[in-house]
């Protein structure tokens, strides 16, 4: 609701030649998110990252194992020749958890058909697939050590002792 006094600045603004400007509001479409068959899905070889850094992919798998998959996986439908989705989807940010999971259905700890919560983008998206794996890995940031110290030492006050 405007009041008198707000409409008494905008008029007083306006004789001392003051515009008003408004900015448009963007409305933002964030992607769909689905639960797709792992079977459905295949590792884009276009990832950005290319050394193994950080937990190896048994560590992750053994991870996900223990509490499931905490972050989704990011994930592109893949086009036939005359355009159409072909009922299967690439990867190209998530590679490392595509991996883990593979290894517990090498295992056969997780069925092939496990349904795998992922991030759609839109097939007719401008933005490139290599674009979302390089802005994929520049956006993590790591927790101060200071938090993941205090982390660590509240696990076992809550019952916890497996820090994996």
């Amino acid at each position: 609701m405007v009041t008198e006094s707000e409409i008494g600045r905008v008029a007083s603004d306006a004789r001392r030649g003051e515009y008003l400007t408004t900015k448009a509001v963007q409305i933002i479409t964030l992607s769909r998110s689905l639960d797709i068959p792992f079977d459905k899905l295949m590792l884009r070889h276009s990832n950005a990252r290319r050394i193994k850094a950080g937990v190896s992919v048994e560590d992750l798998a053994e991870d996900i194992a223990h509490r499931g998959l905490i972050q989704s996986l990011s994930e592109r439908p893949v086009l036939a020749d005359d355009g159409t989705e072909t009922g299967k989807f690439e990867i190209p940010t998530g590679g490392r958890r595509f991996l883990a999971l593979s290894l517990l259905v090498k295992e056969k700890r997780l069925a092939k058909t496990t349904p795998i919560p992922c991030i759609v983008r839109d097939a007719a998206s401008d933005i490139l697939a290599e674009d979302d794996s390089l802005a994929g890995n520049m956006q993590r940031v790591a927790l101060h050590p200071f938090y993941q110290f205090r982390a660590f030492v509240s696990l076992p006050d809550k019952g916890q002792t497996d820090a994996a």
